[in-house]
C-alpha cells in the first residue's frame, strides 16, 4: 500500500513537473508571415499580369498572400468612399489573422500604395509595409499642367459639397499613367480618393505612418516619378532602422518583377523578431 502510493505521488510529481517545464502554447507557434497584395488602379485588378505573379513568388515562401479585387479595380472604378477600401483593407488582414498569420506585411503597387500608406496612418493592423512604384498623386493635379482636367473636377466636386449636393453622382476625370478616365460617383467619394488633403495622397499620411513600422520603397528609373518620389513622401516618413530605399530597372509595371528578390529578403529582416 505504502508502495503505491509513493508510486502514486511520483507519478503525480512528473505530470506536474512536465507542464510546468513546457512552453507557453504561444511561444509553440511559430511565426507566419501574412501578406496582403494591393493591387493597381484601373486598369488594374487582382489578375494584373505585372503584379500578380508576385503572389506564387511570395507564397513559396510558406506565407499566407492574398490578392483581393479592390474598389479601384477595372471591375469597380470607383466603388464607394475611401473609408470603404479601409474597411476592406481590415476585413482582409483580419482573415489573414483568422487563418493564422502572426505578421502583417502589406504590399502595395500604383495606387495600392497610397492605400497601405492611409491603412498604416489610421493605426490599421499591419507590421511592415512594402510599396511598389508608387502611383494616384492628387498633390500634382494642383501642380502639372497636363492634370489640370482632374484638378477641374476636383474643384466641381468641392462646389457640389459645400452646395450640400455631395451625395449626388456625378461623372469626373481621373489621369492614370497618361490615361484619361472617367470617374463615376458622388463629389464626396471623388474627394475621398483626388483630394490633395485626403487620406489617399502620400504626402499627407507617411509622416503619420507609425515609426514602429518598418517601409520598404522601390521605383523603377523610368517611372514617371522617379525623379520625385523621395520628396513627395520617402523622406516624410518617420526614421526606422529597417526602411529601405530601393531602384530598380524598367518602369511603373516592371517594378514588381524586378524587386521581387529583395522584397522577400526584406521582409524577411522587417517583421523578425
Amino acid at each position: 500500500m505504502q508502495r503505491r502510493l509513493f508510486s502514486t505521488l511520483a507519478l503525480a510529481t512528473l505530470a506536474l513537473s512536465a507542464i510546468f517545464a513546457s512552453p507557453p502554447a504561444d511561444a509553440q507557434q511559430p511565426q507566419r508571415i501574412g501578406v496582403l497584395m494591393l493591387h493597381g488602379k484601373n486598369p488594374g485588378s487582382a489578375q494584373d499580369p505585372s503584379f500578380a505573379p508576385l503572389k506564387t513568388t511570395l507564397q513559396r515562401e510558406g506565407w499566407l498572400v492574398t490578392l483581393p479585387d479592390m474598389p479601384w479595380s477595372r471591375f469597380r472604378y470607383i466603388d464607394g468612399h475611401w473609408d470603404k477600401a479601409m474597411a476592406e483593407i481590415g476585413g482582409h488582414i483580419k482573415t489573414l489573422r483568422d487563418n493564422g498569420a502572426t505578421k502583417i506585411v502589406v504590399v502595395g503597387h500604383s495606387i495600392g500604395v497610397p492605400a497601405a500608406l492611409s491603412h498604416a496612418a489610421r493605426g490599421g493592423d499591419v507590421q511592415a509595409l512594402v510599396l511598389l512604384a508608387p502611383g494616384h498623386v492628387p498633390k500634382n493635379y494642383y501642380n502639372v499642367p497636363f492634370m489640370k482636367v482632374v484638378r477641374d473636377s476636383v474643384d466641381e466636386a468641392r462646389a457640389h459639397v459645400a452646395a450640400g449636393n455631395g451625395d449626388t453622382t456625378g461623372r469626373f476625370n481621373d489621369i492614370n499613367q497618361g490615361r484619361p478616365l472617367q470617374v463615376t460617383t458622388s463629389a464626396k467619394n471623388f474627394l475621398s480618393y483626388f483630394d490633395p488633403v485626403s487620406d489617399a495622397e502620400m504626402g499627407v499620411t507617411a509622416p503619420r505612418v507609425p515609426a514602429t513600422t518598418p517601409v520598404m520603397t522601390a521605383i523603377g528609373q523610368n517611372d514617371s516619378l522617379f525623379p520625385y518620389i523621395r520628396a513627395y513622401y520617402v523622406d516624410k516618413l518617420p526614421a526606422n532602422p529597417k526602411n529601405k530605399y530601393l531602384e530598380v530597372g524598367g518602369g511603373h509595371t516592371d517594378t514588381p518583377r524586378m524587386a521581387s528578390d529583395e522584397i522577400i529578403q526584406w521582409i524577411k529582416t522587417a517583421v523578425a523578431e
